[in-house]
């Protein structure tokens, strides 16, 4: 007999909570059969194509990406490939200086010696990083193209050798505060330019590498935040985007 399993049956099967797979069926990537009263069932066609799409997921793939495969429409698949084999390596290089600080650290206990604060700090900065990177993609997928994610890939190893990531993060937490706090201001004003100035000076290191199927990623995330906001924290608040896209909006008036 074949087996029909209801949402919540797939739910604990698979380990997916119900609001992602309501998800997933939103964004076309799965179809569940419905009853007449709207109820969700997954046949063996419905379970497979859920199966591919978490083997897609586990490969590293998003959900553009699977969408786009699943749709049948033309894919690079061998520029898709090569941004997520550089992607791995990525991960594998942080994971290798992950295992080299525990390693050095269980060295020390072995040896009765103390185990220095540095080497703490150290490992949990690279745990943070990978989660984040984790939950970026989780997010940035739904809106970045596959040929955005290649070129990220390729890019974003051009940044300078000496790029500080945690001052550079500072200087936007200080900008987005400062034009949040100035708001409302009338786009066309002169201290609303200045803040926008401000703005694209601190975007020359991405822009001056970035393609422009990165810049139109990037900003049809912003422009959806809305839509993501309680997944991940954005770094700034959706006033401050749409301030900014004003400004822009008002300078080719």
């Amino acid at each position: 007999m074949t087996e029909i399993l209801d949402i919540a049956a797939v739910a604990r099967a698979t380990g997916l909570t119900s609001r992602a797979l309501r998800f997933y069926e939103a964004r076309g990537l799965i179809a569940p059969l419905r009853t007449a009263s709207g109820r969700r069932l997954f046949g063996p066609a419905e379970l497979a194509r859920l199966h591919e799409l978490l083997a897609l997921k586990r490969a590293g793939l998003s959900l553009a990406q699977i969408k786009t495969l699943f749709d049948g429409r033309p894919i690079d698949l061998g520029a898709l490939l090569r941004a997520q084999v550089a992607a791995i390596d990525a991960q594998a290089q942080e994971l290798a200086q992950a295992r080299s600080h525990l390693e050095t650290a269980l060295s020390r206990i072995d040896r009765g010696e103390p185990l220095d604060a540095a080497t703490l700090c150290s490992l949990i900065r690279s745990g943070e990083s990978m989660t984040m990177q984790e939950e970026w993609k989780a997010v940035s997928g739904r809106y970045i193209s596959a040929q955005a994610e290649a070129d990220f890939a390729e890019t974003m190893p051009r940044m300078p050798a000496d790029f500080d990531q945690a001052a550079y993060s500072a200087q936007w937490a200080d900008l987005t505060t400062r034009i949040e706090a100035a708001l409302p201001l009338d786009p066309a004003s002169a201290a609303a330019g200045a803040l926008y100035d401000e703005w694209q000076a601190l975007l020359a290191p991405f822009t001056a590498i970035a393609t422009p199927a990165m810049m139109e990623g990037v900003t049809r995330m912003y422009d959806h935040v809305d839509e993501w906001k309680d997944e991940r924290q954005p770094p700034f608040a959706s006033a401050v985007w749409d301030f900014i896209r004003s400004v822009g909006a008002a300078r080719q008036m």
